[in-house]
């Protein structure tokens, strides 16, 4: 039989969500608004006269091939730092969930870089692999290895996905932890118990069973790497060299605040919102299909 909550006032529930619905129109749906509005028009950089465009901008900037080029380069940064956070994430997850002592303490250790802010947290990786004076950069360079991610751009890639990823591990780590510490431990005695080892208890019990956690955080991940490593890129490399690490929501800022085309760099945000919106909606239309609850 299904719960339902029941209130004696009718008015109570909206009055319960009316705060979490303001915060959402002032910083969620007002601020789209706005961009959507302003990507159809076109402004001059000292903002004195508006003239109305269109859909000028949205043609305009993608018939730019560093828009395309920018485009390419969010995805291969997003789905990098998917894979790199969620995979250590699961296996760090999976040893601490057999560990009987202290296991604690390593919790605590593994979850303090989220605390970090992206900014913090890129200052971090670029002072350790900064050519000129980073120690890992210079014990990479011993080795006869040419490292310096100022002048290539692949490893310029390399070394803002593996900071990115490095933040967002921890709070990955938390969930499938969650979930794993969820399964009835009686599931795991009993396909011991008839022989299976532990790949194979992995592979067809707590894998299917921590799915639902699997598909939040391929979510989650995915929206983190698209806007919440603003901060971080813009600290470790400001999306060089060249454009090779100017993702979209680093060349929204770069249009918008540094070159002052506030229509362009609105039409761009518009694009990015829907890109993510889209792929929200592929994921949890297909992807969630594969998706075990039970």
């Amino acid at each position: 039989m299904e719960r339902r909550a029941i209130f004696p006032n009718k008015k109570l529930p909206y009055l319960l969500v009316a705060p979490q619905m303001a915060i959402t129109l002032v910083f969620f749906f007002w601020p789209a608004g706005q961009a959507v509005r302003q990507s159809l028009y076109q402004e001059d950089p000292f903002g004195l006269s508006v003239t109305f465009a269109g859909l000028a901008n949205f043609h305009r900037i993608f018939a730019d091939p560093n828009y395309l080029y920018s485009l390419q380069v969010t995805f291969i940064f997003a789905i990098g730092v998917t894979v790199m956070t969620m995979i250590p994430a699961l296996l760090l997850a999976a040893l601490i969930d057999r560990v009987v002592k202290g296991k604690l303490v390593y919790q605590t250790l593994l979850i303090w870089p989220y605390a970090l802010a992206p900014a913090v947290a890129g200052i971090l990786w670029l002072f350790m692999f900064n050519p000129g004076m980073g120690t890992l950069a210079m014990l990479i360079r011993s080795t006869g290895y040419n490292w310096d991610p100022s002048l290539n751009g692949t490893q310029a890639m390399l070394l803002v996905m593996v900071s990115a990823a490095w933040k967002q591990v921890s709070y990955n780590f938390l969930f499938f932890l969650a979930g794993m510490q969820a399964i009835p431990k009686s599931f795991i005695e009993a396909a011991a118990i008839d022989g299976a080892g532990p790949m194979r208890r992995f592979w067809t019990i707590i894998m299917p069973l921590i799915s639902p956690t699997t598909f939040f955080l391929l979510v989650v991940n995915m929206v983190y790497a698209f806007f919440d490593t603003f901060g971080l890129i813009h600290a470790v490399t400001a999306g060089g060299p060249g454009k090779d690490t100017e993702t979209l929501v680093l060349k929204v800022y770069n249009d918008g605040y540094v070159n002052l085309n506030m229509g362009g760099s609105s039409a761009q945000s518009v694009v990015l919102m829907v890109i993510v919106i889209s792929l929200t909606i592929f994921q949890f239309k297909y992807v969630e299909r594969r998706v075990h609850y039970s």
